[in-house]
């Protein structure tokens, strides 16, 4: 028998897509819920769970109850202990930090998480390296290198080591930033410490690295060359980053670093929007969407721009997102494709293949990107 844990955190991701970069507090968590924000755990931590199917009447599990992992232990057919003592509503750090502990002492063989860069800092407290683990990514910051790629890609890594085709394990970084610092456009990371994980590859996602001083020139013909060609019949998304903030710069323009902008004729017409102000505008015209990948990671969507959700990306087109990236970020990538990981399965597909990237100024560059 195979024994493995599992810990959710329910409320991990729910203020990105509504622009607010976390859910930590309960103030900030509050007003997600006043905005409209929703659970996305669930179903990715559902996702997670399908590829272990495969094995399940080989699994012993056992998880928390209620919105901790029970709901989605049953929803996906899985029979499990439930720990005992462990809220299932209103959770706390508290809770996941004793549930990981109880898990650990009762000898599994893996645990699995759902949640974000404040979930893997709680199981870190708690359990330290005496357990292999496997983080399933549902938060907004996701910069520590605990988690898989996707959620699917946390069940496929979780069965080969189960099933013993994988056998290294890494210790990983667990980094987490200062929330209140992240949505005044400051990053503050730090390195709480490491979790032991089972490593290969391509399931498990890099740590984030960010922008050298010496690339801000590179950035600026970037952005010299994506300015030259606005067009004033489009709106213009412009997703978070050091490499997009140049566009902003080279306009004359207000913008947030770490949050999504609007430029229509060359012109702000709304900062650190969420989806659903996001939908209002592109409902009004034409869009195009200007992104940069995560250095180090590569991902163009699924971390850090959540109000870029599904809905958006379908309305824009795939045709009018414009990709910018100097060569050494792409350098970074070591051969590694670009990676999507938004939530949607169909259109992480119709998103797979290749896409031109804008490297320099009047230099363009083809790159694969997977899902």
């Amino acid at each position: 028998m195979y024994k493995i844990g599992l810990i959710v955190n329910p409320i991990a991701g729910m203020g990105g897509r509504v622009g607010l970069k976390g859910t930590d507090g309960r103030e900030i968590l509050q007003k997600a819920k006043s905005l409209g924000a929703i659970s996305l755990s669930p179903k990715r931590t559902s996702a997670a769970l399908e590829p272990l199917s495969v094995i399940q009447g080989k699994l012993k599990l056992m998880t928390c109850p209620g919105d901790m992992g029970e709901n989605e232990m049953i929803s996906c057919g899985f029979v499990s202990d439930i720990i005992n003592g462990i809220k299932s509503k209103e959770t706390t750090f508290a809770d996941t930090q004793k549930a990981a502990r109880i898990i650990r002492d009762r000898g599994v063989d893996l645990l699995l998480f759902a949640g974000g860069d404040g979930t893997a800092r709680d199981i870190y407290i708690a359990i330290g390296t005496t357990l292999p683990v496997i983080g399933i990514p549902t938060g907004v910051k996701i910069h520590s290198a605990v988690f898989a790629s996707s959620p699917s890609k946390a069940g496929e890594l979780s069965l080969l080591y189960l099933q013993k085709k994988i056998h290294q394990l890494r210790e990983a970084e667990v980094m987490d930033i200062d929330e209140q610092a992240f949505r005044n456009g400051i990053i503050k990371a730090r390195l709480f410490g490491y979790l032991k994980i089972p490593y290969e590859r391509r399931h498990i996602q890099g740590g984030k690295l960010g922008s050298s001083p010496s690339e801000e020139i590179i950035h600026k013909a970037i952005a010299e060359d994506i300015v030259e060609s606005m067009d004033n019949d489009f709106f213009y998304i412009i997703g978070p980053g050091t490499t997009t903030r140049a566009i902003m710069q080279r306009l004359g323009l207000g913008y947030t670093l770490l949050g999504v902008d609007v430029v229509y004729k060359k012109e702000v017409i709304g900062l650190d929007l969420g989806e659903s102000e996001l939908l209002k505008l592109i409902n009004r015209g034409k869009a195009k969407l200007i992104i940069t990948p995560i250095g180090g990671q590569g991902y163009i969507f699924g971390r850090g721009n959540q109000p870029l959700s599904p809905q958006v990306i379908r309305k824009v087109k795939r045709d009018n997102i414009i990709i910018i990236a100097t060569y050494n970020k792409i350098v970074s990538l070591k051969g590694a494709p670009l990676l999507v990981d938004t939530g949607d399965l169909s259109l992480d597909r119709e998103l797979n293949g290749y896409m031109q990237i804008v490297t320099n100024y009047h230099e363009r560059t083809a790159y694969r990107v997977k899902f």
